[in-house]
């Protein structure tokens, strides 16, 4: 099939690798329509995380073409969306809410097919995918609904997370798609003021379209000492780092006031210390990590399909499958806050 191939740092090329097919009975295959690149590709493609050589990509929407003896509740046909990680649905971690760390879960990859190709394998189908119902769906929902896959739950962990209710004050610190859909899922949850770090003019559009009530695009002390004269002094509720760097992680610690909550779901980097003395002593505490993907997809697919949210706009950026390597630069270089790759399997 056609695919994405990680080949190493800064090299991810179009090319052919082997078709999935179903090995286990509770498999399913599907033919990918929608993909893209995630914020977390790109820590591979820079050479700051390992990715083993081979297919790549885990954010995806798609027809499912076959399904095992053992799968229920897909038939040939469905239209769904698969979350970043595959789940059972049935084990103690999932039941008590939290697929990502399924007892017999685990992710895209050489074993499956990565997202960014033709068709992949979904291991444990029933737990994993989630069927779409209707039909005939604009561009603009099919966008959204590929943004459930990852980032728009993502974003919603960190607001989940960092206690994000009706009248928070909240500041989020990062500016890319999880950034973008922290401050949407924020105001989904009734928070009253948003602050968005950014300094990038589109998407601090974005950001204002999605619910910021205020844009600051200033960075480090100058970003602290911004948040602090907006709250009087004393920072916001919710601190929600989207980035994963030593200098957000610590920006969100010190706009949090004391008593708050830094809502924390950026792929830490080496550089990325907890401020315990910050934890103890101005009692500012940290949630977040991988989101419960799966989890959330049931919650919010019907405020996608009324229209109520539309996270599909963080796309601004499409290619084919053949260019997935401008895919990648344009992300690369911020020309791109997220590239869409539109498939057009082969029969």
């Amino acid at each position: 099939m056609r695919a994405a191939i990680f080949n190493g740092p800064r090299d991810v090329t179009f090319g052919e690798l082997p078709d999935p097919a179903i090995t286990d009975p509770t498999d399913a295959l599907v033919r990918v329509t929608l993909a893209c690149v995630c914020g977390s590709d790109l820590w591979y493609y820079r050479g700051a995380a390992p990715h083993e050589p081979g297919a790549i990509g885990h954010e995806f929407i798609g027809i499912v073409e076959a399904v095992g003896s053992a799968v229920t509740t897909l038939a040939e046909g469905d239209f769904v969306i698969a979350p970043f990680l595959y789940s059972d649905g049935t084990c103690e971690m999932c039941l008590a809410g939290w697929p990502a760390h399924c007892l017999n879960g685990g992710g895209w990859g050489n074993a499956t097919g990565g997202g960014q190709g033709e068709r992949v394998r979904v291991p444990l189908a029933d737990g994993t995918l989630v069927k779409v119902p209707g039909s005939g769906h604009s561009e603009g929902v099919l966008r959204s609904l590929l943004a459930l896959s990852d980032v728009m739950c993502t974003g919603w962990h960190a607001a989940v997370s960092g206690g994000v209710r009706q009248g928070s004050t909240v500041a989020v610190v990062g500016d890319g798609a999880v950034g973008l859909s922290a401050v949407l899922a924020s105001k989904r949850l009734g928070a009253s003021r948003i602050i968005s770090l950014s300094r990038n003019p589109v998407r601090q559009a974005i950001a204002r379209e999605f619910g910021a009530t205020d844009v600051i695009a200033e960075r480090g002390d100058a970003a602290v000492e911004a948040v602090r004269a907006m709250t009087r002094g004393l920072g916001v509720e919710a601190a929600l780092e989207c980035v994963g760097t030593g200098e957000s992680l610590s920006t969100a610690f010190r706009i949090a006031r004391s008593g708050g909550m830094v809502g924390a779901v950026g792929v830490p980097q080496h550089d990325s210390v907890v401020p315990v003395q910050t934890v103890i002593f101005r009692n500012v505490g940290l949630r977040g990590g991988v989101a419960p993907a799966r989890k959330y997809i049931p919650e919010l697919l019907p405020a996608v399909l009324s229209g109520a949210i539309n996270p599909g706009l963080v796309f601004d950026h499409e290619t084919d499958l053949e260019h997935i390597a401008e895919a990648y630069a344009a992300m690369d270089e911020r020309r791109a806050t997220k590239s869409l790759v539109r498939l057009e399997a082969r029969a």
